[in-house]
């Protein structure tokens, strides 16, 4: 059976990205180093990527094509215009995304926000892994944005990383 997992780092109030959209100074620059949280075992686990079309419009603006050799589905209804290899844009409804993607064992859900909501909806979010960065950015996209359903979970990891990060690792329950 497929698990969709959701790796994301977010700030202390919940914020995953500032009201722009970046990440830059308070993420990449100023976060725990990939491997504090296991991120490169994580990421060669992964059999395709599942994001929104905020967060691969994010990810295009940083440069160069962080995922390359990895299947992405991008959820979203416009065109993407000289999208990198494996990269394909899919509109419509989760569930049917959901099931295109049954055969991986493996599929990281990106985000953002409202595509981790509605995974949560169609009860596709099995795991949920955070980073949760020593920052309080005030204001932002929020990880779970109005509307998010309830769902339960139990934790299977905390650790502390590099610069005082917390490492946490939710399973949904069954």
């Amino acid at each position: 059976m497929t698990l969709f997992h959701c790796h994301i780092a977010t700030s202390l109030d919940g914020r995953i990205a500032r009201p722009d959209g970046s990440v830059q100074d308070w993420l990449v620059e100023g976060g725990p180093p990939p491997e504090a949280g296991g991120f490169d075992a994580f990421y060669e686990s992964v059999d395709a990527i599942l994001m929104g079309r905020g967060t691969y419009e994010a990810v295009r603006g940083m440069g160069e094509w962080p995922y390359p050799g990895k299947r992405v589905l991008v959820v979203t209804s416009r065109a993407l215009p000289d999208a990198p290899p494996g990269v394909e844009a899919r509109q419509g409804d989760l569930p049917a995304i959901a099931a295109e993607l049954e055969s991986c064992a493996r599929v990281w859900v990106v985000g953002g926000g409202e595509l981790i909501r509605g995974m949560m909806e169609i009860g596709r979010l099995d795991r949920l892994e955070m980073a949760v960065l020593p920052i309080i950015l005030g204001d932002g996209i929020p990880l779970f944005p109005p509307g998010t359903p309830e769902l339960r979970l139990k934790l299977v990891h905390c650790a502390t990383v590099a610069g005082g990060s917390l490492h946490l690792v939710y399973q949904r329950n069954a």
